[in-house]
């Protein structure tokens, strides 16, 4: 009789115990009311923006011209003597793949 009505007791004190803490951060949960919704941010239109050079604002005809510069990749100049050194280097390479008992 004595464990029937402990149990109970201990089960009526923990339902409320969990419905009181359950009934707490249910309002602590919801975002402020300033916070901007994620789906109306999607729908904004970015009119400014910032240089990833230099962080300077940017309108947005100029982001778009920077962008497009940046696109193109200037052509490589590599010393004309390195070249070479690199060639000959490949072709060391490729000898001593065919024949390994060279000393080069």
């Amino acid at each position: 009789m004595k464990r029937i009505i402990f149990f109970v007791l201990s089960m009526s004190i923990s339902i409320l115990v969990g419905l009181s803490n359950h009934l707490g951060t249910a309002v602590m949960a919801l975002p402020p009311p300033e916070d901007l919704p994620e789906e109306i941010s999607r729908t904004e239109i970015i009119i400014e923006a910032r240089s990833p050079i230099d962080g300077k604002p940017l309108t947005a005809a100029q982001y778009a011209e920077l962008q497009e510069r940046l696109q193109v990749i200037p052509p490589r100049q590599l010393d004309p003597k390195i070249r070479d050194q690199i060639f000959l280097l490949r072709i060391r390479k490729a000898l001593l793949q065919i024949f390994p008992f060279l000393g080069i």
